[in-house]
């Protein structure tokens, strides 16, 4: 059973709900006592984007352990629990019935040590909340609950809005082979016969005389010539890596919230002076 003084700590240190199994549900927001019996009975937890919501749970099974209240219900069970936003510190004897058959705890209406229910008796937030009713400077009472001051206070929902890093794609790096025709003007050289002539001279009378008077002679030379000649390497030409910058834009966020609005009515027939 958790006590008060425990309940206490843990609301000055702001402690945790977390499930079975450990995973956190959320803060601590609230907790709620029996006035009869005075034990702690139900435990509040922000939920929902930016703890924005209160989710009541039943403490008859939970348990201290550490800087946390250990419930055991899962973070998608509490979060699909019955709202209670108009409880403002006090949870009526319908309220509790429901929460309790959502749970699967058994609703009595006896009075127990325990911390169950105890008759449909108003439930009072921790943190000393007390009736002042007939106090100096207190005027008037509380039809809703115990009258704790002599004002009412007006809240309002406020957007706290941030931003969360999601994944929204991949992109990959493919590497494959393509085949394109390349064309290049290579300059070639070849031989081309030439016939030289010369007059017979001094010089050269005896190499002409060398051979016969009428002859029937050949005589043949090798032409050469240059073709292309191609071959293939491969070679490194560059290195591809992906990398990210980050680009800031703007994106237009559009969100409900409610806010409480005071006004006065009078009751019976007023009579003017």
């Amino acid at each position: 059973m958790i006590s008060t003084d425990q309940i206490q700590d843990l609301l000055s240190s702001g402690g945790t709900v977390v499930g079975g199994e450990g995973e956190k549900i959320g803060k601590i927001g609230q907790v709620y006592l029996d006035d009869e019996t005075g034990k702690p009975e139900w435990v509040t937890a922000k939920t929902g984007m930016f703890g924005g919501a209160e989710t009541f749970i039943p403490l008859a099974q939970g348990t201290v352990d550490g800087d946390a209240i250990r419930v055991p219900y899962d973070k998608d069970k509490v979060r699909n629990a019955p709202r209670m936003d108009d409880a403002e510190g006090h949870l009526s004897k319908d309220q509790e019935a429901g929460l309790y058959e959502y749970y699967g705890l058994a609703y009595s209406e006896r009075k127990s040590d325990s911390g169950l229910p105890a008759g449909g008796a108003p439930q009072q937030s921790a943190g000393g909340r007390k009736d002042r009713s007939g106090e100096p400077a207190v005027q008037g009472r509380d039809t809703s609950g115990p009258t704790t001051d002599d004002a009412m206070t007006r809240s309002e929902e406020r957007l706290n809005i941030g931003t969360e890093k999601v994944e929204s794609g991949k992109a990959r790096l493919h590497k494959y082979v393509v085949t394109e025709n390349v064309s290049q003007t290579v300059p070639v050289s070849h031989e081309e016969v030439r016939i030289e002539r010369e007059p017979i001279t001094e010089a050269n009378r005896g190499a002409a005389m060398a051979g016969g008077d009428l002859t029937s002679e050949e005589h043949e030379v090798t032409l050469h010539a240059e073709r292309p000649v191609v071959e293939k390497e491969t070679v490194p030409v560059e290195r591809v890596r992906l990398g990210t910058e980050t680009v800031t834009g703007e994106q237009q966020v559009n969100e409900e919230v409610r806010k409480e609005k005071i006004d006065t009515s009078e009751v019976g027939d007023a009579k003017k002076p």
